[in-house]
């Protein structure tokens, strides 16, 4: 019997492959194969550019949301300041707001930002997610309050006093801050300071219009079916190409999505587009939920894993762009900065997450647990807990708070430990000021979010147990 590793493909005959029986008449394929193999060629590449195009379509949708269900103008933020304003957001922080805007820079030229002296951080994002600057304490201003002017791709190089200056590689951009004043007054304070406008109107900047969901349903998550391609035609025809890119863009110029050309697949590729995005939405998940990382788990033996598990901010390593990293990241949440990256004593985030208790099991709705957050966390600012919809990615929608932080009134134990509760019930006995409400029959995750890391998360002497099923 022939080495099937070494096995020469037939003059005539069929081939045993994964696609089943394909036929080859005098080396050519047949009609029937020729068929089976483009579907599967064609099916494979929408698979693939479904997970590269994730960071992308984020914003694409949030941007349209904003627009569309808020009425955002382009220079327009939205304020998400209480968790029912964040019930569309991916892997929000219930305890921050968040002040939000996407402008297109599209004949208007460079956009000021106008940052507050105070306790925020967020930054600017190009619409591929890679931070373009940090603001606020991790920015360049630390804290202390600025004028941010962000070029466009093609905007002539100019650096006036005054400007912390940066360049965006794409057209459209998302500018993003969270508020980490604890009293009310002062942080709607910053958070009203906020502003963006042309570069041209610096001598008169318009007041900044803030607007707020009150209540409006909305949804930050990418888009399923045909829409998401929808929306991905429409994004690259706004945007330049960049070279990592291109070769995706031959892949999908067979499916109907080519810069320059309006998207009207025929009935064929609408079919392989909308199986593609349902199979590749399911690898996004087992690529995020289930990470196969070198390094993932914080702590040997633990549940917890390191969610934002980019090498840089820029989505490269040294020999490759981290498609699986950035798919993990980029299906659960949104934004990348230098703060969120967790490397700094002190400052910043970190974000560890889990979706399974102690024993590995998947975390589920209809059942109790408790977790044991050991005293003296190492943290300077606060932590905190939040459980998310693991379809969604967004908080789970009880209509009550979907976090706990050491800043809430939560009960604490003498040595300063502290015991939440999860579950669809809440716990006998036990402080329901600690518990977070679950939903029967869904799964869940979470993030527990570390603000000003300090060094015993960093040499791992403070370890944080699983989540015990009771």
């Amino acid at each position: 019997m022939s080495n099937p590793e070494t096995q020469q493909l037939p003059t005539s005959g069929t081939v045993e492959s994964r696609l089943g029986k394909i036929e080859l008449t005098n080396g050519y394929p047949t009609d029937a194969t020729a068929k089976r193999v483009f579907d599967e060629i064609d099916f494979q590449r929408g698979c693939q550019a479904y997970l590269w195009a994730l960071p992308l379509m984020a914003m694409q949708q949030w941007q349209a949301e904003q627009r569309e269900k808020f009425g955002a103008g382009n220079l327009d933020f939205v304020d998400y300041l209480t968790f029912t304003d964040k019930l569309g957001l991916l892997t929000a922080n219930a305890t921050t707001p968040y002040i939000m805007a996407f402008p297109s820079m599209e004949g208007m030229g460079p956009l000021v930002m106008e940052i507050p002296p105070g306790p925020t951080a967020g930054g600017v994002v190009d619409f591929w997610q890679r931070p373009i600057t940090d603001s606020g304490q991790t920015g360049p201003d630390k804290g202390a309050g600025g004028k941010y002017l962000i070029l466009g791709p093609n905007d002539p190089e100019m650096r006036p006093d005054g400007y912390h200056v940066f360049r965006s590689s794409t057209v459209n951009i998302w500018v993003a801050h969270r508020v980490l004043e604890p009293d009310r007054e002062k942080a709607m304070a910053l958070v009203a300071a906020i502003r963006i406008y042309p570069y041209s109107q610096r001598e008169n900047p318009p007041q900044a219009v803030h607007i707020r969901p009150n209540g409006r349903k909305w949804s930050g998550t990418q888009p399923a079916g045909l829409a998401y391609w929808e929306g991905l035609s429409r994004i690259i025809n706004e945007e330049p190409v960049h070279e990592r890119d291109r070769m995706i863009m031959g892949m999908l110029q067979p499916l109907g999505i080519e810069k320059g050309r309006p998207f009207n697949p025929d009935a064929r590729q609408k079919q392989t587009l909308i199986e593609a995005a349902r199979v590749g939405e399911v690898m996004a998940r087992t690529i995020g939920y289930e990470k196969r990382f070198h390094g993932a788990k914080v702590w040997p033996g633990k549940q917890w894993d390191l969610s934002l598990f980019l090498e840089e901010t820029n989505q490269e390593a040294a020999h490759h762009t981290q498609l699986d990293e950035r798919t993990s990241w980029f299906y659960e949440a949104v934004g990348v900065s230098v703060g969120m990256m967790g490397r700094t004593v002190g400052l910043g985030q970190v974000y560890l997450e889990s979706s399974k208790d102690s024993q590995g099991r998947w975390l589920d709705g209809s059942e109790n647990y408790a977790l044991h957050v050991p005293p003296d966390a190492p943290v300077v600012q606060f932590w905190s807990f939040t459980v998310y919809d693991n379809e969604t990615r967004c908080f789970v929608d009880t209509g009550v708070q979907p976090d706990r932080s050491s800043r809430d009134n939560i009960v604490k134990n003498a040595d300063g430990s502290v015991d939440l509760y999860f579950g669809p019930q809440a716990p006998v006995g036990k402080p329901e000021s600690n518990w977070i409400q679950t939903i029967p029959g869904k799964g869940w995750f979470t993030y527990f979010r570390l603000y000003g890391p300090t060094q015993p998360y960093f040499d791992r002497s403070w370890v944080l147990p699983d989540i015990e099923r009771v």
